[in-house]
């Protein structure tokens, strides 16, 4: 089994176990993140009037916004494509802060959700911010499948900010 140095570095044994290996983004990744970030947004657009193209031109400039947006304000981040089997199959973005891990982005392609990724390597980010000590925050769409995931693990909802909610998993209640 191929474990990649991100992995490692992590100590990401549940990620592992599910067959997960990371890399680090690179600039010719910005077509599969784009295409990532489309999928947590069909549903969404599907009830728009818009055409396919308008659909297509939007989900590529909101895209470009929130990587933007994410690379100005989040510059110490560990930007992360999973990979399972040799296929890039998602993103996961995390900032580690002094004081909490911030979970800026966790997404997977639609054909790779519900068969446990996103749950190992949940479990693995709280594992690695329990060692520090850290809590670990992250907002979510109210409407996002994945809420139930956030409470099962232990999340709370810390302040409604209108679409989303930010969830934050506290260290000291997971001894």
């Amino acid at each position: 089994m191929q474990i990649s140095a991100v992995t490692v570095r992590f100590g990401w044994a549940r990620a592992v176990d599910a067959g997960l290996t990371f890399r680090r983004i690179a600039d010719g990744d910005l077509p599969f993140l784009a295409r990532v970030y489309a999928a947590t947004r069909t549903e969404e657009l599907a009830t728009t009037p818009l055409t396919d193209e308008q659909k297509a031109a939007f989900m590529e400039q909101q895209f470009r916004a929130q990587h933007a947006h994410y690379q100005k304000y989040y510059p110490n981040a560990d930007w992360l494509v999973p990979m399972h089997g040799g296929e890039d199959i998602g993103r996961l973005y995390i900032e580690r802060w002094p004081s909490q891990h911030r979970i800026i982005d966790i997404a997977f392609l639609p054909e790779h959700r519900g068969k446990g990724f996103g749950e190992a390597l949940l479990r693995d980010l709280l594992d690695e911010a329990a060692a520090c000590g850290k809590d670990v925050s992250i907002h979510v769409e109210k409407v996002n499948p994945a809420m139930r995931l956030y409470q099962r693990l232990g999340f709370t909802t810390e302040e409604d900010k209108g679409v989303y909610d930010l969830m934050r998993w506290t260290a000291a209640t997971a001894v």
